[in-house]
């Protein structure tokens, strides 16, 4: 076929233009699709911009590897804390010119920690044992007369008896020994004055060095050389009030909230174990020692003391721990369980299944779970949905869901 036989192929007849423009005209209905496109379009992103960030609060999943779990009748959380601490501080004020500990360090009863400038209060004593001095001098003094007046008047009772001096001399000598006794008496219990200023002054030159109250550990250093100290918060933000703190390490034990629903299942010296945040996968035995006599009322929770039985440099302050409070003392030979503790109201119901809603961002997962039928009181065991250290949501809301954003509540 040639060349002009195509061209002629490829041409629109007159009648086929006309049938075609004869026919529906569609573009009306393309612009309205177009138009409803956009509308939609529009309306997704309201939504998804206008959806806001719901205010939650959240919890630790931390590792169930406890030997006695399925024997505990109660778990809870809380912190370790110091039965023995002190914030160390002078008696007197006085500028820092040694600070002589550091965080971390280890002090005995009685160890200097720091002195203080004690250029006055050396003069002070010095002036005060001075004083003392004289006043004693003038004692000895005192002895000597009367040992002398005592002689001479012995001497003319002798010779008043022989008519050789009159008895008015005799009796005048007996009244000057008499009189030195007095100024005696007078001048000793001024001795005792002076001794007694120079005693404090004295307690005031040693409270320039400050020792440490007990045997424990530093934890804060809060006063450098050249900085003024005082008992007292004079001078405001200028004067410190301690130069560290000390704590007794063998003081540490746990305080945990307990529900007051489940404190009726706790009693003193109750056997329990302990499991600190940090070490997961190590187990304290620990004993209850005492139920604090007082509620928390924004809490509704009441404070139980447990002590450690053992005490170990891995424990130190504020640190969290879980407490299981048991029937009988936990054996080390029984079979740990497997799965992660989260709070029991992190477990809702949605669709008629378990979940926990797993932070993930600014946002949250949806986690199906199965609640181990051992769980008890606060915390309950997880076998598998949620990994140990994931953060879950406490009390979800009902509008929470999968996918949403989520805000921490402010404390």
């Amino acid at each position: 076929m040639s060349n002009a036989e195509l061209l002629k192929e490829l041409r629109i007849e007159r009648h086929q233009r006309e049938d075609h423009q004869a026919g529906p005209r569609r573009w009306p209905w393309v612009v309205g699709a177009l138009v409803l496109v956009a509308v939609l379009s529009v309306g997704a992103g309201w939504m998804l911009l206008g959806q806001h960030a719901i205010a939650v609060k959240t919890a630790t999943a931390v590792s169930s590897s406890t030997s006695s779990d399925a024997g505990a009748v109660l778990q809870a959380t809380g912190y370790v804390t110091a039965r023995r601490q002190a914030t160390v501080s002078a008696q007197i004020t006085g500028t820092l010119t040694a600070v002589m500990i550091e965080e971390g360090d280890h002090v005995e009863k009685g160890q200097i920690l720091a002195r203080l400038d004690d250029s006055g209060y050396k003069a002070n004593l010095a002036a005060a044992r001075a004083q003392a001095d004289s006043a004693h001098a003038l004692v000895d003094q005192y002895h000597a007369q009367i040992e002398q007046g005592v002689i001479d008047a012995n001497r003319l009772q002798t010779l008043a008896k022989r008519g050789l001096v009159s008895k008015q001399s005799a009796e005048q000598s007996r009244t000057q020994v008499n009189s030195l006794r007095a100024q005696l008496n007078a001048q000793q219990e001024q001795a005792k004055a002076a001794d007694a200023q120079a005693g404090v002054a004295q307690v005031n030159f040693d409270y320039c060095v400050v020792r440490a109250p007990f045997s424990g550990v530093v934890t804060t250093k809060d006063a450098q050389v050249g900085e003024i100290i005082s008992p007292l918060s004079a001078g405001g933000g200028f004067t410190r009030t301690g130069v560290g703190t000390i704590v007794d390490m063998s003081s540490l034990e746990i305080d945990v909230d307990v529900n007051e629903a489940y404190i009726g299942r706790v009693k003193p010296k109750m056997p329990a174990e302990a499991v600190l945040d940090a070490y997961p996968d190590w187990k304290i035995p620990a004993h209850v020692v005492a139920i604090v006599p007082t509620a928390d009322r924004g809490k509704a929770t009441i404070k139980v003391r447990v002590a450690l039985e053992k005490k170990d440099a891995r424990v130190v302050p504020d640190m969290g721990a879980r407490v299981s409070f048991l029937e009988q003392q936990a054996k080390p030979s029984a079979q740990p369980l497997q799965g992660v503790l989260v709070p029991a109201n992190a477990i809702v119901k949605r669709d008629g299944r378990s979940v926990v809603f797993v932070v993930d961002g600014d946002k949250v997962r949806q986690h199906t779970v199965s609640p181990d039928p051992q769980s008890r009181g606060e915390l309950s065991l997880l076998p598998a949905g949620v990994k140990a250290g994931d953060s879950v949501v406490i009390s979800p809301p009902a509008e929470l869901h999968n996918d949403s954003a989520i805000e921490m509540k402010k404390p």
